[in-house]
């Protein structure tokens, strides 16, 4: 797994490259945790080059997503692929955290 970050207009942009489960998933928080200190309220997770999600992948994603609904704060996950993307269907999370098609349109949702 690879994460990179940038903040740009006020939007934190963190991507996520490879496999989010339980081997990488502490250390995917510990990222998540540093890029959400601070006053950000607006975040962007692009994880067109994710390549499987586990539900311990799932919890760090879900944790950015009640911290920014705790500051009152927006989260949109952009360029999911069919399998990241059915997850968030079956497990009903889609709901919970706005999915955009391009990180284009997440900086709109974000806007």
């Amino acid at each position: 797994m690879e994460i990179t970050q940038k903040e740009e207009n006020g939007i934190v942009s963190i991507n996520i490259k490879g496999r989010l489960d339980a081997d990488s998933s502490s250390e995917a928080e510990k990222v998540v945790k540093e890029a959400l200190e601070g006053q950000t309220n607006r975040v962007l997770f692009d994880l067109g080059a994710l390549e499987y999600l586990s539900s311990a992948g799932l919890r760090v994603l879900l944790s950015a997503a009640k911290e920014m609904r705790r500051r009152e704060g927006k989260i949109v996950l952009c360029s999911l692929n069919e399998f990241v993307k059915e997850i968030f269907e079956v497990s009903g999370f889609q709901s919970l955290i706005p999915i955009a098609d391009s990180v284009e349109s997440g900086i709109e949702v974000l806007s």
